[in-house]
């Protein structure tokens, strides 16, 4: 008997060896397994008649929704088209993928044009200069580039964007040492209110280049563009963890003093117990194959993984630290040892998408001098805890001077602060994002920055002239180009707009019933 018991131990203890080991996957892998089975996609479409953005915070009834043609008759059915505006008395707003938060590609009652039809693109392999319309998306024009050897110069950090909204907000990447997608701008085509069509560039109709790029399709219609490309390239991945007060240290070191770096990016911890106290500084690094190759142009894999990683900390402090040990921990192991340039910019914003019918995510941005990132920081652990908003991302990035545009953001070398929060799809919510937010302005405006304006229009109309002072020269030349106004959205007739009673042009929306 006693023998059979000393056999059975010697069972039983691996046994509880493994059990010991696989004790801390337990809580992680239910966790994951509840978040799996809770994501459905509950949005709603939206009824005839009605336009929104990707906020869901802006639906809104418009006289017409208007697909952009294709065929060789497509400037001429544009062109018919704003005829018909004009003489109707309606306003025109221009929409790509829609991933704007606050209305600026939606006009009530008026006519809104989608461009995403028009998409045609071909390729100049000796200037390097890729023409495309303004409605094809990156997830469009990168694989076309692939395909070449070519990649795109400077561009967001998701594929789901349309390259004519991406030249209205004068986008910015995570390319370091580069200013925002202006700078590579050759020229673009742009269809002015009364049909005329204009060529732009930096010596041909000056003035219209620099205030249609990040001019939110208040100028006119651009057509399309010429945009200079840069080679497709290897990188290998590289990762340090380390205090936030070392992170700007650390970028000066791994980014500014290397001359190898392809693509950059910061994260800063959510964690409720260490919230913006640690951070995370990713580099890519040239690493050219001795024959030539790149990775195909596949999935970067770990998307699942991924998604549910994310979607798990939207309520739950739990799933923000289970993230963030997971990126600090893990992710090196797991990773690919390369990558290509197209695959890191070939992701689908769709991939971390908030799907829920009760809640949104809403984005924020704002550019601070890198001298005073720290103290921006430090602002941030109040006024976000205070206003109990709930973090779930905050990637820093680095942007040049844009010597391009009127209505810049980056004035100087930045650092972009983004940020994405969960927020409940309910009137209180929404009151209290714009309270956070307008701290958010005023904290960022102390520290010698601006904020961006694709988001939600929380700012007042001081803070928006005092972030962009160049403003009211940017409106003025709005309405020396566009007179009659033709060219309307959200943003320009809260911040913009010369009525005296600009209750009038209220958007027309649903009740609030979802």
């Amino acid at each position: 008997m006693l023998q059979f018991i000393r056999r059975r131990r010697w069972i039983w203890i691996p046994l509880l060896i493994v059990a010991l080991l696989l004790l801390p996957l337990i809580r992680p892998t239910i966790f994951l397994m509840r978040i799996a089975m809770l994501d459905r996609d509950e949005r709603r479409p939206l009824p005839p008649g009605f336009a929104d953005d990707v906020s869901r915070l802006n639906v809104t009834h418009v006289a017409e929704l208007w697909n952009m043609p294709n065929g060789s008759d497509a400037e001429q059915q544009l062109r018919d088209l704003l005829a018909r505006a004009r003489r109707l008395k309606l306003h025109v707003s221009i929409a790509g993928a829609r991933h704007s938060m606050g209305g600026q590609t939606i006009y009530a009652d008026g006519i809104q044009i989608n461009m995403l039809p028009y998409h045609q693109m071909s390729l100049d392999e000796q200037q390097n200069l890729l023409q495309v319309q303004a409605g094809a998306l990156w997830a469009d024009v990168i694989p076309y580039l692939d395909q070449h050897q070519r990649s795109v110069s400077v561009m967001q950090a998701s594929n789901s964007f349309s390259v004519g909204g991406s030249l209205s907000v004068n986008c910015h990447g995570w390319q370091p040492n580069r200013p925002p997608i202006a700078s590579t701008v050759d020229s673009f085509r742009i269809m002015l209110a009364d049909g005329s069509i204009l060529h732009c560039s930096r010596s041909e109709n000056p003035q219209l280049f620099s205030a249609a790029l990040g001019g939110y399709g208040l100028f006119g219609i651009i057509l399309d563009a010429r945009l200079r490309v840069v080679p497709n390239e290897r990188y290998r991945m590289q990762q340090w963890v380390m205090p936030t007060d070392h992170f700007l240290t650390a970028w000066e070191s791994h980014v500014d003093k290397s001359t190898d770096i392809g693509m950059a990016l910061g994260r800063l911890s959510v964690v409720p117990d260490n919230f913006l106290n640690e951070a995370i500084l990713y580099t890519f690094t040239h690493a050219p194959d001795a024959d030539g190759k790149l990775p195909p142009l596949s999935d970067v894999g770990l998307n699942t993984i991924s998604r549910l990683m994310f979607r798990g900390q939207y309520d739950s402090d739990y799933g923000k630290q289970l993230r963030w040990e997971s990126e600090t921990m893990l992710l090196k192991h797991f990773a690919s040892e390369f990558y290509s340039r197209n695959q890191l910019l070939n992701q689908s914003a769709e991939t971390l998408a908030n799907r829920s019918a009760d809640s949104t995510d809403i984005l924020h941005e704002y550019f601070i001098p890198r001298a005073n990132l720290l103290d921006f920081v430090a602002r941030l652990r109040k006024i976000i805890p205070q206003n109990h908003g709930n973090l779930l991302n905050l990637t820093l990035r680095d942007v040049r001077t844009d010597p391009d545009t009127l209505l810049r953001y980056a004035d100087r070398d930045m650092i972009a602060a983004v940020m994405l929060f969960n927020q409940p799809l309910t009137p209180d919510a929404e009151a209290r994002s714009r309270q956070m937010t307008q701290q958010l302005i005023d904290a960022a405006i102390a520290c010698g920055g601006r904020y961006y304006l694709p988001y939600r229009l929380a700012a007042t109309p001081q803070q928006f002239a005092q972030a962009y002072p160049q403003s009211q020269q940017f409106f003025e030349l709005k309405r020396h180009y566009d007179p009659g106004e033709l060219f309307q959205n959200e943003m320009y007739v809260k911040y913009g707009a010369p009525s005296a009673d600009k209750s009038l042009l209220t958007p027309s929306t649903l009740p609030a019933s979802r």
